[in-house]
């Protein structure tokens, strides 16, 4: 373990070296292609090998420097596939005691956390990713956020995401019913309708309608109602355009 750590040391000083160059070297001149290049090559190489040491601190460190990267518009394909790892460990990346053991790597407030960045950052792979966490994830904390981010992304072809949010309330609502996420997958069915113009998947409708009636808080249940209630409002705006264009 010291010789990881070590390791990483060893990267982060040169990665602080290098900054601390672009930094000297920025009041004479911009930096170069070549040297911008470098330091997001090295500040992604650093990021990639702490999100997969064993320890939850250093995994920590990586959400730490990848939250910076978004904030400050670093975001880069190698950051993007690093969150995609980290969303998905110790339920699809498992590390196991001896290879058969016990799983050692499962961190659901790691998964928590990259889920969220993971909205942050957006787009298709993003998104793929987010499904991913949706249809594998059993945590009720870890598929809450995830559907926060799915809202926040927006993207729903072919109804994907909303039959994924609509399939893991289904899962939870036999057994154990999340009021928590529940309402966390009524936000997103309200948000992913605004920007796609509507939902058109009967099963989730029919899953909403069962929030609306079932063993959920009156919020909730409430929630449940005036999201069927807007989405009522663009099947209705939708047909009245489709009959205006049919009489055209």
């Amino acid at each position: 373990m010291r010789i990881v750590k070590s390791a990483f040391i060893g990267v982060l000083a040169v990665l602080t070296v290098v900054s601390g160059f672009a930094q000297n070297e920025g009041a004479k001149k911009e930096l170069s292609v070549e040297e911008s290049y470098l330091q997001e090559s090295i500040e992604a190489m650093v990021i990639r090998e702490q999100s997969r040491a064993e320890s939850r601190d250093m995994k920590y460190v990586a959400l730490e420097y990848i939250n910076e990267a978004i904030s400050e518009g670093r975001t880069t394909e190698e950051i993007q596939k690093t969150l995609d790892f980290l969303a998905l460990e110790g339920v699809v990346n498992k590390s196991r005691e001896g290879g058969v053991g016990r799983v050692t790597n499962n961190y659901p407030d790691v998964r928590a956390k990259a889920v969220a960045y993971l909205g942050d950052i957006g787009g298709e792979a993003a998104k793929n990713s987010l499904v991913k966490v949706v249809l594998s994830d059993p945590e009720p904390m870890v598929l809450t956020e995830a559907v926060r981010s799915l809202a926040k992304i927006g993207l729903n072809d072919n109804e994907e995401v909303a039959t994924s949010i609509s399939w893991i309330l289904s899962r939870f609502d036999i057994l154990n019913p999340d009021n928590s996420l529940a309402l966390a997958a009524l936000n997103a069915f309200d948000s992913i309708a605004k920007q796609n113009n509507g939902i058109k998947d009967p099963g989730t409708i029919r899953m909403i309608i069962k929030i609306s009636e079932g063993s959920y808080i009156r919020p909730v249940q409430n929630r449940a109602k005036e999201v069927l209630n807007n989405l009522r409002q663009y099947s209705a705006a939708n047909a009245a355009k489709e009959s205006k264009n049919g009489k055209k």
